[in-house]
């Protein structure tokens, strides 16, 4: 629409400017009624043209030039004479074949077709006034001559114009052959890296799972103690590889995403717990809302922050008892700007009752869980208790989750 109207606006600019000097400079000319009427006549009709010049601009460079023989002829023959200005809608006609006119052929027939009402015109001219000083003679040719220069104006800004829509046109399409060339890239570094965590962690897990279900087969040779170990051990190692599976299918494919395995949620915090548990860590957990009014996005990402924070406890904080608060709450403010309902997840574990794990761990464990709470909009908070302990805390907003 607003590109519609500034055409309308730029179309009525040039109307104006092409068919009012004409007007401003007829009384020095001719100030008698009858070349006013002729002016008149021949103005009105070249406003329509003139607007008409885009979609049809051979014929309207034709009728244009017809029409202004037709007045310049009617004039001499009645005695009178027009602005030499009249001349200007032709410019703006010729500029205009030039520059919209693709086709040689229409081009070289309008010029023809042009040649002949002009010499056409000079014999009526002949004709119909004997004298000399309303006949046309070098006065015509001298405004008819420097014409020309308006066609190649119009010509030149179409060339102009092919090239940049050219060169538009390659830049598009080196940004997508780019893109897709980095899009290749990613997907063979994806699958490189998909093919040193087959080689390197799936073969490894896979050892631990087979380790573990041959201790379990051979379960009345070992304690109660070591019984419960092993079992968490086989359960642990089995729910990882079938996460490392999903994880590795959808490096090597992303557009297939689905996850083959169920995505744990706040349903299953309890047998996570366990598992730690019976790993002999000492949790407790308080549960203030339903799972099931919770955002499945929410619940993911609540899983994974208390079963990294778990881990963290075990490799640094050895035996130290671990409090868990999922709890719902209303009226965030202060989070991106957002406010409604939230879940809040918080792991908080005291001091480690012995030495943790030297060199446990690689330091990305806290960045994951802040990455994953920043994707939903929320807040990630995590560092060390007055009591020697560790926090980690995220709030997450609902509305992120697409709810």
């Amino acid at each position: 629409m607003d590109g519609r109207w500034h055409g309308w606006g730029a179309d009525a600019g040039l109307v104006v400017l092409t068919c009012l000097p004409p007007l401003l400079s007829q009384p020095y000319v001719d100030a008698s009624r009858p070349a006013w009427a002729s002016l008149i006549a021949y103005e009105a009709v070249g406003v329509v043209i003139l607007l008409l010049r885009r979609r049809l601009p051979a014929t309207a460079f034709v009728v244009g030039f017809a029409v202004l023989v037709a007045a310049l002829v009617g004039s001499a023959g009645a005695g009178v004479k027009l602005s030499p200005l009249v001349f200007l809608p032709l410019a703006v006609l010729l500029h205009n074949l030039g520059n919209h006119c693709a086709s040689w052929r229409r081009t070289v027939s309008a010029v023809l077709a042009v040649v002949v009402l002009g010499l056409a015109g000079l014999w009526l001219n002949r004709m119909t006034t004997d004298s000399g000083v309303f006949q046309g003679g070098l006065d015509v040719l001298a405004v008819l001559a420097p014409m020309p220069l308006a066609w190649a104006m119009g010509f030149a800004a179409r060339t102009r114009q092919a090239l940049l829509s050219a060169a538009e046109r390659r830049a598009a399409d080196a940004r997508r052959a780019q893109a897709l060339e980095a899009a290749q890239a990613t997907q063979r570094e994806r699958t490189r890296i998909a093919g040193e965590m087959h080689d390197v962690v799936a073969h490894s897990l896979t050892l631990l799972v087979v380790h573990a279900e041959t201790l379990r087969a051979r379960g009345g040779e070992l304690p109660d103690w070591a019984r419960a170990q092993i079992d968490g051990l086989a359960a642990a190692g089995r729910q990882s590889s079938g996460e490392l599976r999903d994880l590795l299918r959808m490096l090597r494919h992303p557009a297939d995403a689905v996850p083959l395995q169920p995505v744990p949620d706040l349903g299953e915090l309890d047998a996570l717990l366990d598992s730690h548990r019976a790993a002999g860590g000492t949790v407790e957990l308080t549960m203030g809302v339903a799972p099931g009014s919770v955002p499945g996005p929410v619940q993911l990402v609540a899983y994974r922050i208390v079963q990294e924070a778990l881990v963290n406890a075990r490799r640094h904080a050895t035996g130290a008892p671990v409090r868990v608060t999922v709890d719902g709450i209303d009226g965030i403010d202060g989070i991106d700007g957002i406010g409604g309902g939230a879940l809040r997840c918080e792991v908080v574990n005291g001091r480690a009752a012995q030495r943790g794990t030297a060199g446990a761990g690689i330091g990305l464990g806290l960045v994951s869980m802040e990455e994953r709470v920043d994707a939903l909009g929320g807040a990630f908070v995590a560092g060390p208790t007055r009591d020697g302990g560790f926090r980690v805390a995220a709030t997450m907003p609902w509305e992120r989750a697409g709810v």
